[in-house]
């Protein structure tokens, strides 16, 4: 890896420090070899702080795909614009690598917090997303010109043996970086605290190499205002760490209020409860399971997931009986399938129903499902659905768990006469292949003869052509169609809040007339099978069941609004994020 050293030309070209041979401390091998550690860890650092970025913004933010593209193309550019700067530092460059060490560790490890406090005081941080993304890609930018010099000052080599070693430290940590941000850095120390203890491990690699290896070039005035700097980055970083907790905490209230009682990063999202201490004790009760409180019971509980409104027990009573109700008229419903819904909600309509003999739910974060088992408010609220024997939980990806089915050896699959996809909103990166052709096509090998599906397909109003692009994927599999929709409450978007928090429910990226218009938000449903589906209500129906005329007049307000001819969504071709 190390070549071996060419003489020094003392006539050669280049600033004056860059072509002195340093002082070292140790011999020039070991010195070449600390050096390279140094690129190591900056490398491993650096991207570590980019997957901060990409990671925070897409919780805060929504579509992964969007945010990784935005992050990656500003600090790549700002990466050559960084190297093009570094060339004036190359005359000071043990100083000049010290200075940017310093300033690239307060900023990158301070920059999750930053981020996190626009977003919840000032309600947006796409401004603070690019500008941390330009920041932190100049500063990464300059390091490598840096380090060459001073690479080539510990022991002269040709210029493309000294570039090779450079890079090859530098994707080496790399790996390390982008192996330690999922699996140590995230579930050890979570967002905030992990992008802090990064930068001052950054800090503290690039004061060793200064400092100690180069530190006999520096002058006094030098190293002093160098150490100075470096204390008080280390000091304002360590602070950082001590305030994380109280800052994560306030931040929180600022987002979701003061009553915000559960919050915990699960190895699948995080998940917020809020409210519903005493506010749910009616749900239980109550025909509709609305969990409207009685007086004086406290407020509403409302479960978040990846900052996401996805439960305000206000309005899902409403929603559960549209999504479950229809599917269960068709016909015989003994054997159900419940694909996500953890919260237990949709369980709890389907148990209402006397001839359900099983209910299966596959959900992939068993964190919520011990919530909704434990919860006193989200247990009530549910009517502690889990308890029943005739309900069987699957953690497992639904995507996975459907094919794996249609794999079992030596035996067929077990067929549902009503399978309910209660999932994350299709506009979320992480939920597109829930909404695929491959998806439907898993799921329609699932169904019993005259089985039904009924899928939850975002607000028809706020993202139409979400909608029924969910709906023209369903008909691609051959399954027949017939859409509906349910009026949300009030003038809250509950379950219609888009992939965007910072947006506000009523911003639709792909322009539909809602929010132009200020009109009524509605729910939108799907309900499938492969023949012609009709809406009613099932023979054993609970009374709290949606009468057949206010779902007509869903299925005709949706039928005026059709779009046609638009291509179903694929794997390879996700179409909700046009």
């Amino acid at each position: 890896m190390i070549d071996p050293p060419e003489p020094f030309v003392a006539g050669s070209q280049g600033p004056s420090e860059a072509l002195t041979p340093a002082r070292l401390p140790v011999p020039s091998a070991l010195g070449r070899l600390l050096v390279l550690a140094a690129v190591f860890v900056c490398a491993a650092c650096g991207l570590v702080y980019e997957l901060e970025l990409v990671a925070l913004a897409s919780y805060l933010i929504g579509d992964s795909v969007t945010q990784a593209s935005v992050v990656l193309s500003f600090m790549v550019f700002a990466m050559g614009v960084g190297a093009l700067l570094a060339k004036r530092l190359r005359c000071r460059a043990a100083i000049g690598f010290g200075a940017v060490e310093a300033v690239l560790a307060l900023v990158g490890g301070g920059s999750a917090m930053a981020l996190y406090a626009c977003f919840a005081w000032l309600g947006q941080s796409r401004c603070a997303l690019v500008g941390f993304s330009l920041g932190i890609g100049v500063l990464i930018g300059a390091e490598i010109p840096l380090l060459m010099t001073l690479i080539q000052r510990v022991r002269r080599q040709d210029a493309g043996g000294a570039v090779a070693d450079l890079f090859a430290a530098d994707y080496v940590g790399a790996l390390v970086g982008g192996l330690a941000f999922p699996f140590l850095l995230l579930p050890c120390l979570g967002q905030l605290t992990g992008a802090l203890v990064t930068g001052a491990v950054n800090l503290l690699a690039g004061a060793v190499l200064v400092l100690w290896l180069f530190g006999r070039d520096l002058t006094t005035r030098a190293r002093w205002a160098l150490c100075a700097v470096n204390v008080l980055v280390l000091a304002l970083l360590g602070a950082g760490v001590v305030l994380a907790g109280p800052f994560e905490q306030a931040a929180r209230r600022a987002v979701y209020g003061a009553s915000a009682r559960i919050a915990e990063q699960t190895g699948v999202q995080e998940v917020v409860l809020t409210g519903g201490t005493g506010g749910t004790g009616g749900a239980a009760g109550s025909g509709a399971g609305s969990g409207r409180g009685r007086k004086g019971s406290g407020s509403p509980l409302e479960l978040f997931l990846d900052g996401r409104l996805k439960v305000d027990s206000g309005d899902e009573g409403l929603y559960h009986q549209a999504l479950v109700g229809p599917a269960m008229a068709g016909g015989a419903h003994g054997r159900v399938l419940v694909l996500g819904g953890g919260d237990g909600l949709a369980v709890r309509e389907l148990l209402r129903y006397r001839s359900v003999r099983s209910v299966t739910v596959v959900e992939l974060d068993p964190e919520v499902v011990r919530l909704a088992r434990t919860d006193p408010g989200l247990s009530v609220l549910n009517r502690h659905a889990f308890g029943d024997p005739r309900v069987r939980v699957v953690t497992a990806d639904a995507f996975n768990w459907l094919r794996g089915q249609g794999r079992s050896a030596g035996r067929r699959p077990a067929r549902y006469d009503v399978i309910v996809s209660d999932l994350p909103d299709p506009g979320i990166t992480a939920s597109t292949k829930l909404y695929s052709q491959e998806f439907y096509g898993l799921a329609a090998r699932m169904l019993a003869p005259g089985g039904r599906l009924v899928v939850h397909a975002g607000p028809p109003q706020v993202r139409p052509r979400t909608y029924w692009t969910v709906e023209a994927t369903l008909r691609s599999v051959g399954l027949r169609t017939l859409p509906y929709r349910i009026p949300v409450p009030g003038r809250r978007s509950g379950f219609s809040a888009g992939p965007d928090r910072s947006a506000g429910p009523f911003a639709p990226p792909d322009g539909g007339p809602a929010a132009r218009s200020g009109t009524r938000q509605y729910w939108g449903f799907v309900l499938t099978a492969r023949r012609p589906p009709r809406l009613g209500t099932a023979p054993d129906a609970p009374s709290t069941a949606l009468s057949p005329g206010a779902l007509w007049t869903g299925w005709r307000g949706e039928a005026r609004e059709r779009i046609p001819g638009l291509p179903p969504s694929t794997l390879m071709h996700p179409r909700y994020l046009q």
